[in-house]
């Protein structure tokens, strides 16, 4: 799988060594349909939280359009009305791809993915970018989810992501769009460590799987992605 994941190459290219690609091929989508990737990955996030490794004071969100491959298209259609879209996939400006919306911990270690299609702005993703990726703690307690305070570019500077920031505690560390009104303080020390979730987006891109779409599927995308923040998580 990780090999496939690296290279990007279709699993009939497996080499021998690693078996037969058909057996690993059908290991990686039963464990994608069960949910077992994400599991995890969810417990690596719960480890590194019982050990104190994962920071809750500086999150960041970003968006990184992704090209999808020709081979993308052509999903079987589940229903009469399903469309591309359905599947995360549109045309932007750069052509056919697939909007990434992610969340890092101040570290840099992936903790959210949302997909969108490709036209759709990031801040459409926004709500289910805070609303997952909650961590379970040890023993008793409620999952943690919130941090606080959040670092994102311009595109997130609405009167939507704001509020919505307020109502959860949670601090704001975007710069206003030269229409908006300034108020408060700008942390810029803190903006500029938004260096760190490009890094983290340059290291899954060396992921071949990653960099470019080529799965028809949604989910069977989000699994590759999953496979490699597991990856960067050990």
């Amino acid at each position: 799988m990780c090999w496939i994941l690296r290279t990007g190459a279709p699993w009939q290219d497996l080499p021998e060594a690693y078996g037969p690609w058909q057996t690993v091929a059908t290991r990686f989508y039963r464990w994608t349909k069960t949910g077992l990737l994400q599991r995890l990955w969810e417990e690596l996030q719960r480890q590194a939280d019982a050990a104190g490794t994962l920071d809750w004071d500086l999150h960041f969100a970003v968006g990184s359009v992704i090209r999808a491959h020709q081979q993308a298209a052509g999903a079987k259609k589940e229903r009469p009305d399903t469309t591309p879209a359905d599947e995360t996939l549109g045309r932007s400006q750069g052509g056919f791809s697939t909007t990434v919306p992610l969340r890092a911990e101040r570290g840099g270690k992936p903790l959210v993915f949302v997909l969108t299609a490709g036209q759709r702005p990031e801040q459409t993703a926004f709500r289910p970018l805070m609303e997952r990726g909650a961590v379970k703690r040890a023993g008793r307690g409620r999952p943690r989810l919130r941090p606080k305070r959040l670092a994102a570019d311009k595109g997130y500077s609405s009167g939507a992501v704001r509020p919505y920031l307020r109502r959860r505690g949670s601090g704001a560390v975007i710069p206003r769009k030269s229409n908006e009104r300034r108020a408060g303080r700008f942390d810029r020390s803190a903006y500029r460590e938004r260096t760190v979730i490009e890094r983290t987006i340059n290291r899954l891109k060396q992921f071949r799987r990653i960099a470019t779409r080529y799965e028809k599927r949604a989910a069977t995308y989000l699994a590759m992605l999953t496979l490699a923040s597991i990856l960067l998580w050990l």
